[in-house]
């Protein structure tokens, strides 16, 4: 059958009605992969699961809640929505807002974004607005601008965002028939680590699963508010798509946390970009740093998890997201030579 996207598949557990326009790019359904090779080099004696939401439309999980988020605004009338953004989210703002004929505004932190994302803002219509200054900081204009005028906020303060994001935990439960003994997820904003647990619950309850996993979170050490317990001022990583200092739904992943028996830890730009080349060079999948924090996370508490556990890291973007990255740490480099087959054999020393 065609497959229609999340609130189409999933409008049963959704805020949805009959009334509700469907803004949709088709998207989850994303892969999980089996990682047997990464188990292999790190010496895992657990399976573990990388649920890749860079396939998304727009290439990222963001993809999830905007579709509900903006059939949301749509529903309700409004004629605009906005976001603060450090890439993906403006992406997938931009390209919903653009499907529902809705114009949208981002404000992003001057000189703190791919321009890889940028690009993709750009190209789909919305007006972007940089300014100086933290994400945090684009973000409170965000929430100002909000509650003095009818333009939508569609960041994870969104209830509608975490709606449509749980959907990642259903998919997982119906890919394993079960949902997973542990699921590391990179923490940022945090709405991501408070959506999966919200769907791991709901679909616990409803007797689709007959556990729960250990929920983690994985900061940035340069950015790692919830893990330090203080609001970072300067937040500081290569990992740009969690460089937040603030994280708006801060307590909801710190229940998360508590509710599962989890964890919320940090990890060095060394150890993400570690395991942002393994992944690809072991896996042959391509996630931006960023999504690189979660098997970082994994890497780094191996030891605490229990043999033969199934594990899930959500590679959250695409590497295509921050060609730039790949360039700068890439395993291997261009080789040059002259147009001579000669030449070519000898680089290519066979």
């Amino acid at each position: 059958m065609y497959y229609q996207g999340l609130i189409n598949k999933y409008r049963a557990f959704l805020p949805v009605s009959d009334k509700t326009p469907v803004i949709t790019l088709n998207e989850g359904n994303t892969p999980l992969i089996k990682a047997e090779k990464l188990a292999e080099k790190i010496g895992a004696d657990f399976e573990i699961y990388l649920k890749f939401d860079g396939c998304n439309p727009t290439g990222s999980f963001k993809d999830r809640g905007m579709t509900l988020a903006v059939s949301k605004a749509k529903e309700s009338g409004s004629g605009a929505i906005i976001c603060a953004s450090t890439g993906n989210t403006s992406a997938s703002a931009a390209a919903y807002g653009a499907k529902a004929g809705l114009k949208t505004f981002v404000i992003v932190p001057d000189g703190l974004v791919a321009p890889s994302k940028l690009s993709q803002a750009l190209m789909y219509g919305a007006e972007i607005i940089s300014v100086q200054g933290s994400f945090d900081r684009a973000f409170d204009f965000v929430k100002q601008i909000c509650e003095k005028y009818p333009i939508t906020l569609v960041n994870s303060l969104n209830q509608n965002r975490i709606e449509g994001q749980k959907t990642g935990a259903f998919e997982i439960i119906e890919a394993l028939d079960d949902a997973p003994d542990y699921h590391f997820v990179p923490v940022g904003n945090a709405g991501n680590m408070a959506a999966y647990w919200k769907g791991y619950k709901e679909f616990f309850d409803l007797n689709k699963s007959k556990k729960l996993p250990e929920m983690i979170g994985i900061q940035a050490k340069g950015c790692a508010p919830i893990v330090e317990g203080r609001i970072i001022e300067n937040p500081d990583t290569l990992a740009t798509a969690i460089r937040v200092g603030n994280p708006a739904s801060w307590q909801s992943a710190l229940k998360a946390k508590d509710e599962s028996n989890g964890a919320i830890d940090c990890v060095s730009d060394e150890e993400i970009i570690s395991a942002y080349k393994l992944i690809a060079s072991s896996e042959g999948v391509f996630a931006e740093p960023s999504s690189a924090s979660s098997v970082a996370g994994m890497i780094k508490l191996k030891n605490q998890i229990k043999s033969g556990s199934k594990v899930i890291c959500v590679l959250t973007g695409n590497g295509l997201k921050d060609s730039d990255s790949a360039l700068k740490f890439a395993n291997s480099k261009i080789k040059k030579c002259p147009a001579n087959i000669d030449e070519i054999l000898k680089v290519m020393d066979i």
